[in-house]
C-alpha cells in the first residue's frame, strides 16, 4: 500500500490542475481550487521525498 500512495497523490495533482483550469475560466470559484491544488502538490512531494527516510536500525 505504501507504494500505492504517490501514484494516488500524482492522479490527485492532476485532477486538481484540471479543476483549477476550470477555476481560471470562472466556472468554479478559485478559493476552492487553489487550496485543493496546494495540498495535492504538497502531499504529492511529500511522499515522494519521505519514501527513503531513515528509520532506525534494522534488527
Amino acid at each position: 500500500m505504501q507504494e500505492l500512495y504517490p501514484v494516488i497523490f500524482f492522479l490527485l495533482t492532476v485532477v486538481a490542475f484540471v479543476l483549477n483550469i476550470f477555476g481560471l475560466m470562472q466556472l468554479i470559484p478559485l478559493y476552492i481550487t487553489l487550496p485543493l491544488l496546494f495540498i495535492a502538490i504538497y502531499a504529492t512531494i511529500f511522499t515522494f521525498a519521505h519514501r527513503k527516510t531513515y528509520r532506525g536500525k534494522m534488527r
